[in-house]
């Protein structure tokens, strides 16, 4: 990913995802310090934080076409019985962003969630 890429994709997470600084390096477990500096592109996250950050990026795109921005960031934080109770934002940290985009596709198919 480039820095313009990244920047890119931060400035999308908080405007589109309703994400804060400290949501960005909560989830990538770097300090709001280096999220920051990944904004003005004086550093390249660690590919580990490059795909945490593309799954994110991904999946507020997906959200987006059903939420707004607020609501987005309430429903990563929030505890779903469809992901046995676990928090989407917590899954994505993981590795685990397949299981939300499951749910995301049940979204898709006119389940409510």
């Amino acid at each position: 990913m480039q820095t313009q890429a990244v920047s890119r994709f931060l400035d999308e997470l908080q405007d589109r995802g309703g994400l804060k600084g400290t949501d960005l390096a909560n989830v990538t477990d770097v300090s709001k310090a280096t999220v920051s500096r990944w904004k003005s592109g004086a550093m390249k996250p660690h590919p580990k934080n490059e795909l945490i950050l593309s799954d994110l990026h991904y999946i507020v795109g997906r959200l987006n076409d059903f939420y707004e921005p607020e609501d987005i960031r309430t429903w990563l934080y929030a505890r779903h019985p469809q992901l046995n109770g676990e928090r989407a934002i917590d899954l994505i940290h993981r590795g685990r962003s397949i299981e939300v985009l499951t749910l995301l596709d049940r979204l898709d198919a006119g389940a409510f969630l």
